[in-house]
Order: C-alpha cells, then structure tokens, then sequence
C-alpha cells in the first residue's frame, strides 16, 4: 500500500455544497443543532478533552474538559464524574426552583430556553453526559481513508446505492481496518459477528471484517438490504446502527419515515444515545470530509492503495509465501489485515481461493509459479480443540467444524440442554481422511462443489434443542491460537482500535423481523415456528394455546398471522428473550454454511408457488426470504408481485466482487 501523501483534491468545494444538499440525506432544520454538536465533537476538541453536556438537548454544553497529557485513566475518569455531578447539584438547585442562584448557576439557566419548567430540569439533572472529543482521530481517518476512499465510492456507485455513504466509516471506526469495541465489532465498517456472517468469512483463519474491501462490500449489502427494507436513507442508516427490525417498529409506531420525529419522539430501552445519533453525526462527518481544510486546516490523504491481487492456487503456510515473495512479514500482513494471528504463526494455512493482496512492483505470474513449485497443501490444518468464546453454541460449534452436535455432545460428555462456558476446551472428533493436511504436487484447484441443499443444513426443527449459550465467564489459560483475535478486556479494545463513539458500531442482527409481543398479547407468526415452540417458551400445552385461538387440532400456525398466548407462567418479555434466541441459534446454524453473495428480483408469474420458488429454484429457506420481503404477505401474494430474493454461496469459498445490481437505488 502506498503511503505517499497527497494534496486534497480540488473538487472537495462542490462535495461540501453537495454534502449539504443531498437528496438521499435530508438536513431538518430541527437536526441542525445536533448536526453542530457532531461537528464540534469531530472537529475542535481532541481525545485529550471532551463535553459535558445534556444528552437530549445537544445545544446544551455546559462545559469543556481537557485533560492534561499525563494524566492516568482512572484519574481521568474521576474528574469526569466530579464534573457531572457538579452540574448536577446545579441542575437540581434550578429544579427545586431556588431564588439566590449563584453566578454559574444563572449561566447554566441561560444555556436553557427561558420557558423551561423545573420538572426538565429535574429530567436534566439525572441525565448530564461526557463526550469524548474525536478531533484527532477524526484528522487521522481522513489521512487513512485516502487508501479506499476511492474504491467505498466507486462499489455503493456501481450498486446504485448512494456515493455519501462512503463517509460512514468516519463515524465508525476513524478509516481503521484494525478498529475493535469492546463489544466485538471489528474492522473499518465495526460489523458485529453475527451480521458479518451474514455476508463475510469469518473463521479461523481469516476475518474479513478486516478487509477494507470485503467488508465495504458487505457494507454496501447490509445498507441496500435496510433501503429495501425500508424505503428511506435516512432510515436505512439509522438501521446500520439499530438494525432494520429496530428502524421498522419505530416507523410502525409512529407511523412515520420522517428522521426527525423518530429522532426526538421515538421511545425504545434499545433505541439509545449511539442510536439516535447515529444519523446526525454522519452529517457531521459527511460535512467535514467533503471539505476537511475548512474544518481543520491543511489535511494531506494518504495515496490510494495500489497493491495487486492474486488468487492463492493451493493452500500454503505464511511462512512459505513470505519465502517465495522474499517480503518482510509487517508489509504482508499490512496488505491483508483479515488473515488472522492464527495463519501467521503456523497454526493455519493461508487457505487456497484467498485474495491475497501483495505489492505493486512484484510479478503476478512469477509469484504464481513459484508459489505452485514450493511447498503447499492440499488441505487446511485440521482442529483437534476448540475453545469457547462469549455468545457460541454447541449446534454452531458443530456446524462450523463440520461434525455432528451429537458426537460432539457424546465425546465432550454434555447431555442437553448442553451447557457450555467461555474459555472451554473441546475436544473435536477425529475426522478419517482429514486428520492432516499433506503436501501435495502442483495440480489444477478443483471446482468449486455446488450448493448442497439447504434442508441438509439444519435438522428438522422441532428436534433443534433449547442449548445454552456460552455464558460471559472469565476465560481460563492461554488463548486458542486458532480464533479471532478480538481483545480481551475493554481497556485493549480501546488501545487496539477504538471506535470514534461508543455503541456506533454495526447492529447485532441484519434480521428485519417482529419478535415482539403486542400490547394485545399477540405476535406475529414468523417462519421457522410453530404451536410446539410457543407452548415451549409459555411452559404451556399446545393444546392450550389451540384452545385460546379456536384452531382445530391439525389446523398450523399460519406464517404473517397472529396468534393470540398465554403469560400465566411466562412473562411476555422472557418469551421473547426464548424466542430471540431460538432465530438466532438457527441462524447462526445457517451462516456458518452459507453467506449472502448478492440479491436478485423476481417478478411472481401465475401459477409459481413463493415455497417451491425459493426453497427448490432459489434454495434458501423461507425465513431468509422473509427477512428481505417483511411487509409481504407471502401466503396470498399474486402475479406482478416483486420479490428481493437474496443469492447464497457456500461460506467457506472466496467471494466474487458484485459488478451489477438489481436497480439503481440512488435514483
């Protein structure tokens, strides 16, 4: 990757006009002044300081810290906390309506309308909040982003997605592709595990929410998907954050697309400071870099990256590649950020079909020559263990290594519901035939094997087991070399790679579904369900619940229905949290075999069946293709009916760069 610097260009004056007239990303006058307090965060108080300010109204700073260079973390944090409650003990002063206001607390009034009632202020007093300035980081992504700014831009244009959209890495990792939070988002575009499977390799060998260009791409999917979802930008980026689900019970609840009223009148424990920020903060952000001298002088982008690619022909150790290109490790390793630590120390091979990016200056065809004559594998070093970590299943664990969860269970002496904790060493069955990976002679890569079906990929459902989930426990001995290397504690999260503001990163869940409870004690029935797993999670019989609904005994539960349940023994949120976890199990069953690689129209002819048209044409179960269709009613749609039917690929094999899209969204 070159690093020289570069001048800004030119046409940054037309980007700035153009950033503040966008027709995908409206500016409410009402937003402004949260848009202001985005850009002074971005732009004039560095990490070394921050706000003290009230989360509700961002017009309301009432002070500015900064911290000498010096000074310890947890002495930082102490002053924080004195700060606040400092103007806290004002705020309440002013709430309890008191005469003999001192001279600071009447400039803390004067921050206020003059209309405020003291039942605001009460609210204000419980509420005051420290923002950390980003000024520097922000200056430091936009001489990193020089490296990709080019090709965010070019791939959401080639998708019909909008061309701003390139500026959202600013807010969410500063342009770091190393970027980790504390909550396990990584890389430049901050996805989340379980969305990043969704259309990335994640493994053990390789994380791609690493690599600045697949994961722009899976990016670019995961926004098309919420605007299809959706039917707003602004929404659609706010769904980024809050996921499509979040951003559709908020536009049901208010009945509203309008940003600005779902902003400020939006109630939700989810939706919270990160959340409802999210949007204008990206304004912010758009702002500043379509014009970075106005905002913070002189700014010099890195070159953009011209490294090559090659497409690795077998599998083969780093140690071997480094060899055969006669590089040094560091400048490997910077070109690919997603090849994990466990590929650089031998545990794993770089794995054959990888895009391995290399120097400009070296030759293509040479390289794979002599690559082909050196040592290589036919396959990848084989697990004997694997360690737990925070959020697995034994069922994911399973499908991950390609074993049954039932001799996994037997061998490792788990008997349902399968407790398993973080830091837990597995042992994995032996494997006959794939026990090693053995060096092999030059020989053509095989094709690639099709797409088995997916009934195969998940047993049927009413035998899938209620499995505990790895709980968050302190992780034993020294770490599994063959894992992602995610930080192990908040404080390395934040030396690593932070994110420019906390709870900005990419939402947990890409799935757009109502899991909800209703204020009438109803639910919407999902695909994937049935009687046997409401009575499960209400502890109820499903005679019961047949009883309550008049259905007859053999009469299903109808996908898109509602369906009226019993709380006597469970409450309506535990039935939730059961039934969160019973799609997300299944999922992430299924996103371990399979990832998204694009999405397709298809336009209902007379006489075509939506269940065969997507589980025997399309092959993907029926769940997936209501979570990108979520407002149809897939049991009586009619001829002329426009469907968005996801494309799957097998999850282990390189993806293909996405050259077209099914329409121009940007129009």
């Amino acid at each position: 990757m070159a690093l020289l610097p570069i001048a800004v260009d030119a046409k940054d004056a037309d980007d700035a006009a153009a950033a503040k007239t966008s027709k995908h990303f409206v500016r409410p006058v009402e937003l402004e002044p949260d848009i202001a307090f985005w850009r002074r965060i971005y732009t004039e108080v560095t990490t070394q300081g921050g706000l003290i300010h009230d989360p509700d109204n961002l017009a309301v700073v009432y002070s500015v810290m900064k911290f000498p260079l010096d000074l310890a973390p947890r002495q930082r944090s102490k002053q924080i906390e004195e700060e606040k409650k400092k103007y806290t003990r004002i705020l309440e002063r002013l709430a309890a309506g008191v005469d003999d206001l001192t001279t600071e607390e009447r400039r803390v009034q004067a921050l206020w309308p003059k209309d405020t009632r003291r039942a605001r202020y009460a609210r204000a007093a419980a509420a005051v909040r420290f923002q950390l300035g980003q000024a520097d980081r922000f200056r430091e992504g936009l001489v990193r982003s020089g490296a990709w700014h080019d090709h965010i831009a070019a791939t959401f244009e080639r998708m019909g997605l909008p061309r701003e959209l390139a500026a959202l890495p600013h807010v969410e990792s500063s342009f770091n592709p190393y970027a980790y939070s504390k909550v396990g988002a990584a890389g430049m575009w901050q996805f989340m595990p379980g969305t990043g499977k969704r259309f990335l390799r994640i493994d053990a060998a390789i994380d791609e929410r690493l690599d600045p260009y697949r994961s722009t791409e899976a990016a670019a999917k995961f926004l098309e998907q919420n605007y299809l979802i959706l039917g707003s930008w602004p929404l659609a980026l706010t769904a980024y954050n809050h996921g499509p689900g979040g951003m559709r019970r908020a536009k049901e609840q208010l009945g509203t697309s309008d940003i600005t009223t779902i902003v400020r009148r939006y109630n939700s424990r989810s939706f919270g400071f990160a959340s409802r920020n999210f949007y204008v903060a990206f304004l912010a952000a758009l702002e500043i870099d379509a014009d970075p001298e106005r905002f913070l002088g002189s700014v010099r982008r890195n070159s953009p990256d011209n490294s090559k690619v090659v497409t690795m022909p077998h599998y083969v150790p780093a140690s071997q590649l480094l060899l055969v290109l006669k590089l040094e490790r560091e400048e490997l390793q910077l070109l690919n950020p997603s090849l994990l630590p466990s590929v650089w120390n031998g545990a794993r091979h770089v794995p054959r079909g990888y895009e391995l990016r290399v120097p400009a200056r070296l030759d293509l065809a040479a390289m794979l020559e002599r690559i082909s004559q050196g040592p290589h594998f036919d396959a990848q070093v084989v697990d004997t263990t694997h360690r737990v970590r925070s959020g697995e299943t034994l069922s994911a664990i399973a499908s991950r290594h390609r074993v049954s969860m039932a001799q996994l269970a037997s061998l490792n002496n788990l008997r349902s519901p399968y407790p398993i904790r973080v830091g837990q060493v597995l042992t994995l069955p032996d494997r006959a035939g794939a026990a090693a990976a053995v060096s092999v002679a030059a020989r053509p890569a095989p094709k690639q094997a099709p797409i088995e079906s997916v009934a195969a990929v998940l047993p049927p459902l009413a035998q899938v087991p209620a499995e505990s989930v790895a709980a968050v426990l302190p992780a034993q001995g020294s770490s599994d070399v063959g894992e992602a290397a995610e930080p192990e504690s908040e404080f390395e999260a934040e030396a690593i790679g932070p994110a420019l503001v906390p709870g900005t990163q990419a939402a947990a869940s890409a799935d757009p579904s109502d899991y909800s409870v209703h204020s009438d004690r109803r639910i919407l029935v999902q695909a994937a369900e049935t009687l046997g797993h409401y009575a499960d999670w209400l502890e109820v019989r499903a005679g019961e619940l047949r009883k309550l609904n008049r259905m007859s005994a053999a009469a299903p539960v109808i996908v898109g229905h509602k369906l009226k349940l019993d709380f006597s023994r469970v409450s309506p949120e535990r039935f939730e949290a059961r039934r969160v976890e019973h799609h997300r199990q299944l999922q992430e069953v299924f996103f371990t075999k399979y990832r998204i690689k694009d999405t397709v129209a298809h336009t209902i002819k007379p006489g075509e069946s939506v269940w065969i048209l997507a589980q025997q044409r399309y092959g993907i179960p029926i769940w997936l293709l209501r979570q990108y269709n979520p407002d149809l009613e897939l049991g009586s749609i009619r001829p002329g009916t426009r469907l968005i039917i996801p494309v799957l690929e097998p999850a282990g094999t390189p993806q293909a760069i996405v050259e077209t899209s099914m329409a121009s969204h940007a129009s």
